[in-house]
């Protein structure tokens, strides 16, 4: 039996465009960024394994092998399960804003909109 997918919270995000700095072509749900805290220092904090899994304009999962929107919803989850409590429930809450981050640049922007498991036991 497989583990369900647990979904941390939720964000709003858009892609920067190319000539704002971001990506060429826009990214396949599947898609593997790693998350980046709005006012961190890269080089303190740097980069956390929060991985999204984007919505489509119904609130629902793409499907793999489809191109996410420039802006919209992803669900977003905390990879490394030992920090979940101990840093990122702290920092994570309504109006938190972060950035989609592909090593160190920014392709995305984003702001939670929604806590989902994110205080929960391990699901």
């Amino acid at each position: 039996m497989s583990k369900q997918r647990r979904y941390d919270f939720k964000v709003k995000y858009y892609f920067y465009t190319e000539s704002e700095g971001g990506r060429k072509t826009l990214p396949f749900n599947g898609y593997r960024s790693d998350w980046f805290y709005d006012g961190d220092d890269l080089n303190i904090e740097g980069l956390s394994m929060i991985w999204p899994t984007f919505e489509n304009k119904s609130g629902d999962i793409f499907e793999n092998e489809i191109n996410v929107q420039r802006e919209g919803f992803a669900r977003m989850t905390v990879v490394v399960p030992e920090i979940r409590k101990s840093i990122h429930q702290k920092r994570i809450k309504i109006g938190t804003k972060g950035f989609f981050m592909e090593g160190s640049k920014k392709v995305a922007e984003a702001e939670v909109v929604e806590i989902l498991d994110l205080h929960k036991d391990e699901i």
